[in-house]
């Protein structure tokens, strides 16, 4: 069984949040986990964002998720891939 972990780096949330969330919306099914990380507290919240993506199913549908997400300006995405053995 393969794993894919992707790494989603996002340079500005506030320009593209809107555009991010549709597109990993669209491709739910795909996604087992799904955690955001960014800068906050109380008074401020940083600009970027780290979206770390756990993928199942079809391997298809995780290419095209990683092609889109890498069309969106100011995101940036690494992979992990997994075999287990």
């Amino acid at each position: 069984m393969k794993r894919r972990i992707l790494g989603v780096n996002v340079s500005n949330r506030m320009e593209v949040s809107d555009k991010v969330q549709k597109l990993l919306t669209s491709y739910g099914c795909s996604i087992r986990t799904r955690l955001g990380l960014h800068e906050v507290d109380e008074t401020w919240c940083g600009p970027g964002g780290l979206i770390l993506l756990e993928l199942i199913g079809d391997i298809t549908e995780w290419e095209r998720l990683e092609g889109e997400l890498s069309g969106i300006p100011g995101v940036e995405v690494h992979r992990m891939d997994f075999i287990d053995k």
